[in-house]
């Protein structure tokens, strides 16, 4: 093609260029904009949490070829069963953005909880203070545990004096495993098979006073336990309004209040005698 054919053939596209353009209205081109702008927005990171069942742990075994409840200075025994603790996955926290798509999305789901942002990490938070303050609350809900197990092992008839307690787990924080952390010990301490051999899963902080504190992301723990074989669920008392009605099927929730009432549960389950342990009730 000569350099003149060249020109006409680039001047006629011009022309139906312009023809199509004029031909259209302003209300196509702001048509066009809308759905440019909206497919903007839907990429934008979402002022939203998104969060979904995570992973369990059973705390009486291992994790990354370590022991979860390392004890020394103190003979420690098997159990036939497991103790499950169970966590939440969450995108949109800082360091996890998400888009507004995803969050739309998600929202449809029945195992997501969708919640914003600032109930869940100060705004302005950056992921290195979130993982921070995260690891703080583990750390301090291990030592919590690590009390309380031992003070209770004692009033068991377990010689506790010099005994060593180290726990160990991967990318998971916050304080809501602190009482299956002390069930745990305790259990390793003692010579009873308190699991019976059942799959028994929990969550509830572990306070100082021996109480059992209420945590976020109940509904969600309780289908990860489902997920992963529990059929037993120890729920703190003061979580019970967000238990009752969304129990999975196969799953039989007890509530506690105390470091006692979730063991005297635990041995109870163990010996086949749960069926009389009280539900959640509002």
């Amino acid at each position: 093609m000569s350099f003149t054919r060249a020109i006409q053939a680039a001047a006629a596209f011009l022309r139906r260029a312009r023809n199509d353009f004029d031909r259209r209205s302003l209300g196509y081109y702001a048509g066009a904009f809308c759905v440019l702008l909206c497919g903007l927005v839907l990429l934008m990171p979402s002022p939203y949490v998104i969060e979904t069942p995570g992973p369990t742990r059973n705390v009486l075994g291992t994790s990354s070829g370590k022991q979860i409840i390392a004890i020394s200075g103190a003979r420690t025994h098997k159990q036939s069963g497991k103790l499950l603790m169970v966590t939440v996955n969450a995108s949109g926290v800082p360091g996890y953005p998400v888009p507004n798509i995803a969050t739309l999305v998600m929202y449809f789901r029945p195992d997501t909880t969708v919640l914003p942002s600032e109930a869940v990490f100060t705004p302005g938070q950056t992921s290195e203070e979130y993982d921070k303050e995260a690891n703080k609350e583990m750390s301090s809900s291990q030592k919590a545990a690590t009390k309380q197990a031992l003070a209770y092992a004692k009033k068991l008839g377990v010689d506790v004096s010099g005994v060593n307690v180290d726990m160990h787990i991967d990318d998971i924080g916050g304080p809501s495993a602190g009482m299956m952390y002390t069930l745990g010990v305790i259990s390793k301490l003692t010579a009873r098979d308190e699991t019976g051999g059942k799959t028994i899963a929990g969550t509830g902080t572990m306070e100082s006073n021996g109480k059992v504190g209420a945590i976020g992301g109940i509904r969600l723990k309780m289908q990860g336990a489902k997920r992963d074989g529990a059929t037993w669920f120890l729920a703190p008392a003061s979580n019970c309004d967000e238990v009752v009605g969304h129990v999975p099927s196969g799953l039989r929730d007890v509530k506690v209040s105390t470091l006692d009432e979730a063991y005297k549960a635990l041995v109870a389950i163990g010996e086949g005698k749960g069926n009389s342990l009280p539900h959640c009730t509002v």
